[in-house]
């Protein structure tokens, strides 16, 4: 029998070495998975994901030029080549010490000249991601259908003004779940790229919003019919490729949801790098999400500030992380939602221990985030200053507000007995300044 291609050869078990010196990357300095924090290991707070459209099929091509990311894994026939970088990505998984990975479902698979060679090709490498699964412990974080890419969703699929259209993207859908009951998913994403408009002059907007809540109360039903257990997650994005995308950024999509009375069925899947896209600062929608109950899952990533467009890059800001993980510790935790690594290394990144080097950095600086943000909830200094800061609301007239009994009459009354408020200082430096103390 053939001896297993090794895919990375060379490259042992990433270890964890806390004291490993500045050159020393290719070692988790911070990330200590069995670590216990606050009753929870640390690969329990983090739940880290590998995504595998950038990581597996990733090219490093652009708008401007041709690929420069060249992997033996992508050579051969479609369905040889699935296979190989199924395989490829296993090995990846297992070397990095991750639990779970993520994937469109056009990524573990290509498409046919039918919907049903399609659906037989996705079989046969699920069957063997099943496989594999089984041998390695790794599961599924979440799976996702590619509704954006192929020429026929130019128009949008779940806004399509063509209900035909509408029609491929439900039966994609359909099988997509059908595949997540099979690989064990703990969540199915959707991210609507092309549901949005270029030009309102040609859009029903009122009417595309309304069949895309009936698409979603579709794919619900069907959740439900086949015993699938898993949670829904809708991820927003203001823009690219739409002009305008419907699900715009978190406050746009839980209004959405409760809208359509479909709040009950989904939460959501934030991805900074889109936050920040939407001119909002990195851990908005992260923050905004958990404020209404409604995160459920973060897309690990980042962007470049001063660019318009989603470059997905690795986070390596310890700010950034220590506010995210801040954020999921205090609403105890992401499961069954996780950090997933939608993020690519750069188009001159070429090196296969560059994909090593980025996901090891990227999930120090989150378990450095973690660190940060135990230690700023365990002392406690921030909380208390919050609380203090918006102590009038804890009597009197204040705690009427609070539980949403006072009426303007009394306020009015409060007023003639009480005056002009005082200005209060809002310290924001000094809490500025105390959150820097952590980092």
């Amino acid at each position: 029998m053939a001896a297993k291609e090794e895919f990375f050869a060379g490259i042992p078990r990433i270890q964890y070495k806390p004291g490993a010196g500045p050159k020393d990357v290719m070692c988790f300095k911070h990330y200590n998975a069995g670590e216990v924090l606050m009753g929870r290991t640390m690969e329990d707070w983090l739940r880290f994901s590998v995504c595998y459209w950038h990581s597996f099929c990733g090219t490093g091509a652009d708008p401007f030029g041709f690929p420069t990311i060249h992997r033996t894994w992508n050579e051969g026939a479609p369905m040889e080549s699935a296979k190989k970088r199924l395989r490829a990505a296993f090995e990846f998984f297992t070397k990095l010490g991750v639990k779970y990975y993520t994937f469109h479902d056009r990524d573990m698979s290509p498409e046919g000249s039918s919907l049903e060679e399609t659906n037989r090709n996705l079989d046969e490498i699920t069957d063997l991601a099943l496989q594999l699964q089984n041998q390695t412990g790794v599961k599924v974080l979440w799976i996702t259908c590619n509704l954006f890419a192929h020429s026929r969703y130019m128009n949008g699929a779940a806004t399509n003004p063509d209900c035909h259209v509408l029609a491929y993207a439900g039966a994609q859908v359909k099988k997509g779940l059908d595949i997540a009951k099979k690989l064990g998913a703990e969540n199915f994403v959707f991210w609507g790229g092309r549901e949005g408009f270029l030009s309102i002059l040609n859009t029903d907007v009122a009417a595309e919003l309304k069949h895309m809540a009936n698409f979603f109360r579709m794919a619900v039903n069907y959740k439900e019919k086949i015993g699938l257990r898993c949670q829904f997650l809708i991820e927003p994005k203001p823009k690219e490729p739409c002009k305008h995308q419907y699900d715009y950024d978190a406050l746009s999509v839980i209004c959405f949801l409760k809208h359509y009375g479909l709040e009950s069925h989904f939460k959501l899947n934030i991805e900074p790098n889109h936050t920040t896209l939407a001119g909002h600062s990195y851990e908005h929608d992260v923050v905004m999400a958990s404020a209404f109950g409604m995160l459920g899952s973060v897309d690990s990533n980042t962007g470049s500030p001063d660019l318009g467009w989603d470059t997905d890059q690795f986070p390596m800001d310890i700010r950034n992380t220590t506010l995210v993980m801040k954020t999921i510790v205090e609403q105890g935790g992401l499961q069954p939602g996780g950090l997933n690594f939608d993020a690519k290394v750069r188009r001159e990144s070429t090196d296969l221990e560059d994909l090593f080097i980025a996901h090891i950095g990227a999930m120090d600086a989150f378990a450095r985030g973690l660190r940060n943000a135990v230690r700023i909830i365990e002392d406690g200094v921030v909380a208390g200053m919050v609380k203090d800061r918006y102590s009038s609301f804890g009597c009197g007239l204040g705690q009427q507000v609070e539980s949403g009994c006072a009426t303007l009459e009394e306020m009015e009354d409060f007023i003639k007995q009480n005056g002009e408020p005082r200005a209060t200082s809002g310290k924001q430096e000094k809490y500025e300044s105390i959150f820097n103390h952590y980092i």
